[in-house]
């Protein structure tokens, strides 16, 4: 890749902070992402050598969202509840398809980078659905049922009392304040290893 930090420059903040409040959310966008992303590379490098270079950033414009809109069809049939809790961020994967695009992912980088970046972007969305999900509601696996496109509800682990957490944990600010202290925990970490 052209870029050192994969992640410093992606669009992925938005939806990992939005859909991460439960685990199933989370994991539903990263199985999304992985499904887009690859069928969105495999096109580009066969279209790729057929492309303009005036016309390319259109293409890969129209080919995201087509890849995207595509994606979307078939989890709203196989899925319809995840559909709707994911939302307007489904359509971010679009222009994070265009994004890795421009910064040469799909054509310059290795296929371990790439299951490196799907990687670690999954584990980070895992990691704050569960901590969001345990943490703000008492619960874990809510709604898992949406996964194998079913609409029953009724499974769900109930850690202690129902809904006694701290709901700010399941809302916006609350990821970002964990977010934060898991960046905070990360690099504590990584300066107590170090040798003085």
């Amino acid at each position: 890749m052209i870029n050192t930090s994969t992640l410093r420059n992606s669009l992925m903040l938005a939806p990992l902070i939005g859909v991460s409040d439960t685990l199933v959310k989370a994991v539903g966008l990263w199985l999304m992402s992985i499904v887009i992303i690859a069928i969105y590379g495999m096109t580009v490098k066969a279209i790729r050598t057929w492309l303009s270079p005036s016309l390319r950033l259109a293409a890969n414009i129209v080919l995201a969202a087509t890849t995207v809109s595509c994606a979307e069809l078939a989890l709203q049939v196989w899925a319809l509840e995840l559909h709707r809790s994911l939302g307007i961020y489904l359509g971010l994967i679009a222009l994070q398809c265009v994004l890795l695009e421009l910064n040469g992912f799909f054509e310059h980088s290795l296929m371990s980078e790439r299951l490196r970046l799907f990687g670690l972007f999954g584990a980070l969305l895992i990691a704050l659905g569960t901590l969001r999900e345990v943490l703000g509601t008492g619960s874990l696996g809510s709604h898992l049922s949406w996964l194998a496109g079913s609409a029953d509800t009724h499974w769900q682990l109930w850690l202690w009392a129902q809904d006694t957490g701290p709901r700010l944990l399941t809302l916006a600010p609350g990821g970002f304040i964990l977010l934060g202290l898991l960046i905070a925990a990360k690099q504590a970490w990584a300066a107590s290893s170090k040798p003085h």
